[in-house]
Formats: C-alpha cells, sequence, structure tokens
C-alpha cells in the first residue's frame, strides 16, 4: 500500500516544540495547558503578540523550529519503520517552504524516518499539496488540516486526521497514538 504523510504536527510535534522555543525566547512561562487547549493553528495568541508580530515571530524562528530537538509523536518512527519493513510505500508531502526542504529531508532521516528522495515532497501552497497526494495515488493520507482532508473526501484515498485541538470539532476519522495504524488499517479493510 501506499501511504502519505504529512509532516509538521501529524508526524513531529511542532507546535508544542515552538511554544517552548517562544517561551524561552521572550522569557514568559505561559502553561503547556494553554498550548493543548489553543483552537487555532497559530500559537502567538498566549504570548500576547498580534497576527502580524506572530507571523514575524514564526519566521524568526524557523530555524530553531524546525531543526534543534523537535520530538517525533510516541510511536510515529517506530510506525514508519515497521510499515516500510512490512514492504509499503511511505512518501512525505510538506508545505514546508522550498528553502527548508532538502535539510528537513536530512533532519527526518537523522532521525529515523524511513525517507527516499523520489518520495518527498515539499515547497508546494496547499491546494498544490493537494494535486501531488491525488496524483500519487495513495491508499492512505495523514494530515493534521481538516481543509486539506476535505478536499480529498471524493477521491478513493483513504484519509486519517492527526488529532489536534484545533481540529476536534470536524467529524473525519482520526489518530491520536502512531501504535494505533495498525488497527485503523485493519478495521478500514473490514
Amino acid at each position: 500500500m501506499k501511504f502519505g504523510f504529512d509532516i509538521d504536527d501529524t508526524l513531529i510535534n511542532l507546535r508544542e516544540h515552538a511554544f517552548t522555543i517562544y517561551n524561552r525566547k521572550l522569557n514568559q512561562n505561559v502553561p503547556i495547558e494553554v498550548f493543548h487547549n489553543l483552537q487555532r493553528v497559530e500559537i502567538h495568541e498566549p504570548f500576547g503578540l498580534s497576527d502580524k508580530q506572530g507571523k514575524e515571530m514564526w519566521k524568526s524562528s524557523l530555524e530553531e523550529i524546525y531543526y534543534t530537538s523537535c520530538p517525533a509523536y510516541p510511536s510515529a518512527v517506530e510506525t514508519l519503520q515497521q510499515l516500510e519493513k512490512e514492504g509499503h510505500e511511505i512518501y512525505y508531502i510538506t508545505a514546508r517552504p522550498k528553502e527548508h526542504g532538502e535539510r528537513t529531508k536530512v533532519w527526518l532521516k537523522e532521525n529515523g524516518f524511513p525517507v527516499h528522495d523520489e518520495r518527498f515532497f515539499y515547497g508546494m501552497q496547499d491546494h498544490e499539496k493537494v494535486e501531488i497526494i491525488k496524483t500519487l495515488h495513495l491508499d492512505y493520507y495523514f494530515d493534521d488540516k481538516p481543509e486539506i482532508l476535505n478536499t480529498l473526501l471524493n477521491e478513493s484515498i483513504k484519509v486519517i486526521l492527526r488529532d489536534q485541538s484545533y481540529n476536534r470539532n470536524t467529524n473525519f476519522p482520526r489518530i491520536v497514538n502512531w501504535s494505533e495504524l495498525e488497527e485503523i488499517i485493519n478495521e478500514k479493510a473490514k
């Protein structure tokens, strides 16, 4: 089977990692519980930043956010390694900017994710991401953004939402822990 994955906030805990960086850089101590209750993707509001300031903070922190100690979600690496071991094809489709694509690929490999260069796509807008997903004829696609999954509902692909505080008001099949993947696949196969 062919499995497609978004990276940020799907396989790796990027926003929470960024939240801790913001706390340090802004010399604040906003509790992590605040993060876990955010109703939007952006993380700047609890720090008293406007949308414009938040965008600037994100851009100026990208190097540190992307390439330091951002953790993978529990069981993510092991689950993808197992899929590859079983002979499945793994594709990564991320909207990370082009200038970060190759380093992101290296970072994923260094952190144990099974990455094949020809199955790694980056540097596109969301609508372009959807076209790539369709072109690949994936069996499953995982993302944290309901907007992406909504555009794939009429396709033969099985879409699964990676659970996040900002997407809980949507009605998609979801995964909370990557150790659940085998169960989800078996359930969908019935």
